[in-house]
């Protein structure tokens, strides 16, 4: 003969507990560490953007100076 035994569904921790500072600091943790994966995650779907690409540098040739005369400048 089995024993039925009745456990409410939905609670596993008593709610007392969800005021502690600990379980705060533990939710603010996980909630924290949930945005910075989803940036993460958004970081690199997008393209990569290089600096030099909008900042123009002094130091950079006018001519080439390969071998090949008719290469352009910026490869």
């Amino acid at each position: 003969m089995m024993i039925m035994v009745s456990i409410p569904l939905g609670v596993l921790i008593p709610e007392d507990f969800l005021g502690t500072a600990a379980f705060q600091f533990l939710a603010a943790f996980v909630a924290i560490n949930t945005i910075m994966y989803v940036a993460l995650a958004v970081a690199k779907m997008l393209p990569k953007v290089y600096l030099s690409d909008f900042v123009s540098r002094r130091g950079r040739r006018r001519e080439t100076r390969s071998i090949n005369p008719d290469d352009p400048v910026g490869h």
